[in-house]
């Protein structure tokens, strides 16, 4: 009896001791990050008071931050250009938040660090979290104004957003999957022998959207595609659009969700893509599954692989956005505002769409830029 109390003693003790060390672990943890965050704004207040005193070569009257947790991608790199570009004309540098500092930050993270360190201006591709509407406020007390890119926060406090009009390119996909689906009926009943009306009554698109970080501009583009495809339709084929979660919290996790839709049940005949990385991906399945022909890619930006894939076929088109544009939009929003105290609450930046009948002028313009 007494060994049994023992034992039971000892697992009581071992359970306690286990608790003990996870507890210890999850403080460890937390003051880790804690003071990693202090060096790291210390380090990037040091950055700034060199970039502000010691820079004897060239002398800027403003800095302004961008940030953005898809900064890596060419489209978001091409927007900063612009941006940079611009700031240069006017005496402002424009930094791209997150490229100059160790290890991997959020977006929230580098808001925080840009507030902390009195910037002149930010921008961010925002969203509609409660965290973002937070930070924003907090900026406005410390009367750094901020430019909300690409992805707005309704609720917050920012002097302008520059963007893309939304619903304008939701109704431009709507018009090219209205002129697909018709395509599609035409040739399926010239070429089916048993060609039967209800085989062909309904017709699968799948739209991409971001699971990762849902926001407003998303959905007004998904409005203007359903609205426009309802006003199009007439008899025959109708169009059942299908919204597609996608995980954009990286790279892989995209190429993972987007597999997913070729190795589960049957491919939409339809993919439009909000984003350049989820069309990149797409026309990567559409070739590694061999549905070349069979899949009718709407993608989004006019990268090289992108244009290359609209000129052989894989890519039925694509929406170019002008990036220097947006980034340019970006740095004359904040000047304005830091000059007269107000600019205009929006920006729209102009958009083009790219099929097989433009393309080749297209490819043009990246062989004479290069």
């Amino acid at each position: 009896m007494d060994d049994k109390k023992r034992k039971e003693q000892l697992n009581i003790d071992e359970k306690r001791s286990d608790k003990t060390r996870g507890n210890g672990l999850l403080i460890a943890s937390v003051v880790l990050t804690i003071i990693t965050m202090i060096l790291v704004l210390v380090f990037y207040q040091s950055y700034m008071k060199s970039f502000r005193e010691d820079n004897n070569v060239n002398k800027y009257d403003q800095y302004y931050v961008m940030i953005s947790s898809d900064r890596k991608s060419e489209f978001m790199q091409n927007v900063y250009k612009g941006a940079f570009e611009a700031g240069l004309k006017n005496g402002i540098y424009v930094d791209l938040l997150g490229d100059d500092l160790p290890g991997e930050y959020t977006k929230y993270d580098l808001m925080r660090i840009a507030i902390d360190s009195g910037v002149d201006g930010i921008i961010i591709d925002a969203d509609e979290s409660a965290q973002m509407t937070q930070l924003l406020a907090e900026a406005a007390r410390e009367n750094i104004p901020v430019v909300t890119l690409l992805d707005d926060n309704t609720q917050g406090v920012r002097c302008s957003y520059v963007g893309i009009g939304g619903y304008d390119i939701g109704r431009e996909y709507g018009v090219q999957v209205a002129d697909i689906i018709k395509t599609l009926r035409r040739e399926y009943f010239m070429t089916a022998e048993d060609a039967k009306e209800e085989d062909i009554a309904t017709i699968d698109v799948a739209v991409l959207v971001n699971s990762f970080e849902p926001s407003t501009g998303q959905n007004i583009i998904i409005s203007g595609i359903r609205e426009t495809i309802e006003q199009t339709e007439q008899t025959g084929s109708k169009a059942n659009v299908m919204l597609v979660p996608v995980d954009n919290s990286n790279a892989f996790s995209v190429e993972e969700s987007i597999r997913d839709l070729f190795i589960n049940g049957d491919v939409p005949r339809i993919i439009v893509c909000l984003d350049e990385l989820s069309t990149v991906c797409v026309y990567q399945a559409v070739i590694d599954y061999n549905v070349v022909g069979e899949v009718n890619i709407l993608g989004y930006y006019d990268s090289d692989t992108i244009i290359n894939a609209i000129n052989r076929g894989a890519v039925y088109c694509t929406v170019s956005v002008d990036t220097a544009q947006l980034g340019e939009y970006c740095v004359s929003a904040l000047e304005e505002y830091n000059d007269f105290g107000a600019t205009s609450q929006y920006f729209t930046a102009d958009v083009t769409l790219i099929n097989r009948s433009n393309v080749s002028s297209y490819i043009r313009k990246e062989e004479q830029n290069e």
